[in-house]
């Protein structure tokens, strides 16, 4: 019994040894890496939403200080993001019966570079977009804040996805 025990430990660490260095969120991360930056993303789009800029800068930063075990950094780090808000659009997204709009959506476009300094295989530039739908009939302005947190959320994990995980 103890030798069947010991050859599926064996057998196990085999398996699992060649895996690589991954972090508990699925990254995959150069293990002489040691810190990352972001620039402050520039809203570029023909509307600009106060927060956005900010929202997005801040969620990007706090992302990867949570789920990688890099260190944030002023100077240009190993791996640097920069970035710009391409486009901010508020349009109807469904009609109800009477021909009146019920659901408008909210869209943000981001275009992103990654220079990842330790593997250049794995910088890139790449377009991002996420949206949200919200009650035609209730008050954007009142929403705004909320959508443009939902929003960012979901660019922020595609933006990971990208650098960390390659997906």
């Amino acid at each position: 019994m103890q030798k069947l025990f010991l050859v599926f430990l064996l057998g196990s660490l085999l398996v699992f040894g060649g895996c690589g260095v991954y972090t508990q969120s699925g990254a995959s991360i150069h293990p002489e890496a040691k810190t990352f930056s972001v620039g402050f993303i520039a809203n570029n789009a023909s509307i600009v939403a106060p927060t956005l800029s900010q929202v997005l800068t801040e969620k990007l930063k706090t992302k990867f200080i949570n789920e990688t075990p890099l260190k944030l950094t002023n100077a240009e780090g190993d791996m640097h993001f920069t970035g710009k808000i391409t486009s901010y659009v508020s349009a109807p997204a469904a009609i109800t019966g009477s021909q009146t709009n019920a659901v408008n959506r909210l869209t943000v476009t981001v275009e992103i570079t990654c220079d990842n300094r330790l593997e250049d295989d794995k910088s890139f530039t790449q377009t991002f977009s996420n949206f949200t739908d919200f009650d035609a009939q209730k008050d954007f302005a009142a929403l705004e804040n909320e959508l443009i947190v939902k929003i960012c959320d979901g660019l922020v994990q595609d933006i990971f996805n990208k650098a960390f995980i390659n997906w």
